[in-house]
């Protein structure tokens, strides 16, 4: 099969993965001044590191060849799929020539299982080795680890690689079972364990950072992502949000990514005929940002109220949700209100509080002070006491100003 073949089966096998994006890895500078790539530059493609800058990703897999038969998995060895399988070396001149063209600025490399987890292991850190080793490349590679890979394997692979993941695949553990019977939740965590533990054990400490003193090699600099498989199973939205909350809090997780199911070709008889609302997987984004964030917990972002059966509220962002719930925790008074208040007024993103709590140092606010931050006046002003503003009537009819701030169909607010 030809090279260009083979990228098309296997770029297209990509692509559902939702957990590639760069979180903005340092340039790895003891490579030298000579190495390839860089994690600096603006790229124009699907990724976006923390403060905003797009970084255009090379996102392939290096065989959709699978032995494992997942229910939702396109790859899965029972799928009638055309296959196609990478040589490492093809992989490695493959991310060289695009990065040259200017088309990509680092690498994503996932793969079905071949053999066994070790094998397949072994390949991807091969690819990642020689791109690092024998290429001097200095740009970002993340690499989707398998959790049945020895811990010798995971170890090589956080030397390479900017950011390593894993797929917790489905939110709890009976949908594993059902759907994906030869994966193991706890093994699948034992493996998020071990990369959490290496992670930390290289971070320097403030006696490290002494110049004298020798820091730890770096493992894995921009920490590990997984992604849940969102709508394949009956797991509702409180169900997904608690297994990720629970993933950040024992593992430092930087991302949870949330995939919408999708009908796949040959699907199983298991899985939905239809695919959930996209706008689901969008709510999930916001709740995931309120949990780490704004500081909400899981109770009070999807709280038990009749009629919704542990979902989120498709028609309201869920920060808004929770305001009209609890207008007795409304007005709150933008010249006094602590910063964790602030963090709970709709339309108010983190940005916008700090530069609030930084104007009222010089006096008290006014309605035309924010429209100067370019808050959205609409959706704050209800929840707001300023100098020559105070809303309480609305408050006094949650419904009818759920009906003034639900948003049109089709639009969404990320931040909101």
């Amino acid at each position: 099969m030809q090279l260009k073949d083979k990228l098309a089966i296997l770029a297209d096998a990509a692509k559902y993965d939702a957990s590639c994006a760069s979180s903005g890895a340092g340039k790895r500078h003891s490579l030298g001044k000579g190495g390839i790539g860089s994690t600096e530059g603006m790229g124009i493609c699907h990724s976006y590191t923390p403060d905003g800058r797009c970084v255009s990703l090379l996102k392939i897999l290096l065989t959709n060849f699978c032995i494992y038969d997942c229910a939702y998995c396109v790859n899965r060895v029972s799928s009638n799929v055309p296959r196609a399988r990478f040589a490492t070396a093809e992989v490695v001149r493959l991310t060289l020539e695009f990065y040259k063209r200017n088309y990509i600025e680092g690498l994503f490399l996932s793969s079905g299982i071949i053999r066994n987890g070790d094998y397949t292991m072994e390949q991807l850190v091969e690819v990642a080795r020689s791109l690092r080793e024998d290429h001097r490349f200095a740009g970002y590679i993340h690499l989707k680890t398998i959790p049945e890979a020895s811990p010798e394997l995971l170890a090589a692979a956080g030397r390479y690689a900017d950011r390593l993941s894993i797929n917790v695949e489905l939110p709890t553990e009976a949908g594993l079972k059902q759907l994906a019977p030869q994966k193991d939740a706890p093994g699948i965590r034992a493996a998020m364990g071990e990369l959490h533990t290496r992670i930390l054990a290289a971070r320097p400490s403030k006696q490290e950072a002494q110049p004298k003193r020798r820091r730890p090699p770096k493992f894995a600099p921009a920490g590990q992502s997984t992604q849940m498989i969102v709508g394949a199973d009956a797991a509702d939205d409180r169900a997904i949000l608690v297994s990720s909350d629970a993933l950040y809090r024992q593992f430092r997780m930087r991302r949870v990514y949330y995939s919408a199911f999708s009908p796949i070709p040959d699907a199983s008889t298991q899985l939905p005929l239809r695919a959930p609302p996209l706008l689901r997987e969008h709510r999930l984004y916001q709740a995931d940002w309120l949990l780490r964030f704004y500081g909400f917990d899981v109770k009070e972002i999807v709280e038990d109220v009749p009629g919704q059966g542990g979902m989120l509220d498709l028609d309201i962002d869920p920060k808004l949700a929770w305001a009209l719930r609890h207008p007795d925790r409304f007005p709150v008074d933008l010249n006094t209100a602590p910063r964790e208040m602030l963090l709970r007024v709709p339309g108010l993103g983190a940005r916008n509080v700090q530069r609030i709590v930084d104007s009222r140092r010089q006096g008290k606010l006014r309605v035309a002070d924010l429209a100067r931050l370019r808050t959205p006046l609409q959706k704050v002003l209800p929840f707001v006491v300023l100098l020559d503003h105070h809303p309480r009537q609305r408050l006094d009819d949650p419904a009818r100003l759920r009906r003034e701030l639900a948003p049109a169909p089709r639009q969404a607010d990320l931040f909101g």
